[in-house]
C-alpha cells in the first residue's frame, strides 16, 4: 500500500502513462513537506479562501447601503428614459361638426332664417288677434273690430262658454225645408231636413271630425241669432250677412242630400230650430220642461248665384 493512501484526507492525483508520479520539479529530491499533495492542498485552500472573501466582497456590494441622513429613493413604475426628453405637442383640438341651419349651404341658411321670421310673425299676428277678439271690449277692439272678426271667422273661432259659470243646457237642431221646381216646371215642397242630426251622425265614430262638420252649422246659426231680433229683424250692419250666410249653407246642404227630384232646383227655402232642454241629473232637484221650442224663420228667395255655387260643390265632391 502507498504511503499516499494512509488518512482519510489524502488526495490522489492522476497517474502517469506507466503508472508513476507525473515526472516534475517537485518529484525529485523533495521532502515529505514539499510533496506534490501538500501543495495543492494548499493552493486548493487559498483558492476556497479567495472564492469565499469574493463572494462576501459581492454581497456587500449587492446589498444597498442606507445612511441615516438619506433616505432610499423609490422608482415610479414605468419605462425608464434616458437622455433629455424630447417634449410632446399637445393633441388638436376637434373641430365641432355644424348642424342644423349652420350645416346649409349660405343662399339656404337665407331662405331658412327668411321663412322663419314669417312664420314667427304671423304666429304673433295671430295670437294678438285671439287675444283681442275673446279680451274685453276696449278701444282696438272697437275701432278695428271688423278686421279682427275677419282674421278670426269662422275657421279660428273661439267660444268660451264651456268654461262660463251657466253651461250651454240646451241642444239646439237646425232644420230646413224647401220649394223646389222639377224638371215638369211644377213646384214642389219638401219635408223638414234635421242638419244637425246628419251632422252628429257624421261625426258619430269618426276620430278625426272635420271642422265643418263641428262647427259651421251651428256657427252659422248663432251668427244669425246674434244679429236678428226675436221678430227676425236685422240689427246692426252683419244683419244682411248672416241671414245671405245661413241661407248659402242649407242651399249647399239640400242640393247634398238631393232634395226634390233629379234635375230639381230649389226655388226658396225655410229655416227653422228646435230646442230641447238638457235633462238634469237624477240627484239634481231642478226642474225644467221637455217640451221643444221651435222657432220658424220666413221663407227666402234663393238666388241664382247659389244655386250655381251648390251644383259647382256638389260636382268637385
Amino acid at each position: 500500500m502507498d504511503a499516499y493512501d494512509e488518512g482519510s484526507k489524502a488526495r490522489h492525483l492522476p497517474d502517469g502513462p506507466d503508472g508513476s508520479l507525473p515526472e516534475g520539479p517537485a518529484s525529485a529530491g523533495s521532502t515529505p513537506d514539499s510533496t506534490p499533495c501538500a501543495d495543492q492542498e494548499s493552493t486548493d485552500q487559498e483558492s476556497t479562501d479567495q472564492e469565499s472573501v469574493g463572494e462576501e466582497s459581492t454581497d456587500q456590494e449587492s446589498v444597498p447601503q442606507h445612511h441615516d441622513s438619506q433616505a432610499p429613493t423609490v422608482q415610479a413604475p414605468g419605462p425608464q428614459v434616458s437622455g433629455p426628453q424630447a417634449p410632446t405637442a399637445d393633441p388638436p383640438v376637434p373641430v365641432p361638426t355644424p348642424t342644423g341651419i349652420a350645416s346649409l349651404p349660405l343662399r339656404s341658411q337665407i331662405v331658412a332664417a327668411l321663412a322663419l321670421a314669417v312664420v314667427a310673425v304671423v304666429a304673433c299676428v295671430h295670437l294678438g288677434m285671439v287675444f283681442l277678439h275673446v279680451a274685453p271690449s276696449n278701444t282696438v277692439t272697437k275701432q278695428h273690430g271688423r278686421a279682427i272678426d275677419d282674421w278670426i271667422y269662422p275657421e279660428f273661432e273661439q267660444n268660451w262658454k264651456l268654461f262660463a259659470p251657466n253651461p250651454l243646457q240646451q241642444n239646439i237642431d237646425v232644420q230646413v225645408r224647401a220649394q223646389v221646381r222639377g224638371a215638369d216646371g211644377g213646384i214642389t215642397e219638401t219635408g223638414w231636413y234635421d242638419l244637425s242630426a246628419l251632422d252628429g251622425a257624421a261625426i258619430d265614430g269618426n276620430l278625426l271630425p272635420s271642422h265643418t262638420q263641428q262647427n259651421e252649422l251651428r256657427r252659422a246659426w248663432d251668427f244669425y241669432i246674434g244679429t236678428h231680433d226675436n221678430d227676425n229683424h236685422p240689427v246692426g250692419l252683419r244683419g244682411d250677412l248672416s241671414q245671405r250666410y245661413l241661407r248659402r249653407i242649407v242651399v249647399l246642404r239640400l242640393d247634398r242630400e238631393g232634395a226634390g227630384s233629379k234635375g230639381a232646383v230649389v226655388e226658396s227655402v225655410q229655416v227653422r230650430s228646435r230646442t230641447t232642454n238638457v235633462p238634469p241629473p237624477k240627484w239634481s232637484e231642478e226642474q225644467v220642461s221637455d217640451t221643444p221650442v221651435l222657432r220658424e224663420l220666413p221663407w227666402w228667395t234663393v238666388p241664382e248665384e247659389d244655386v250655381t255655387d251648390a251644383r259647382t260643390e256638389a260636382s268637385a265632391g
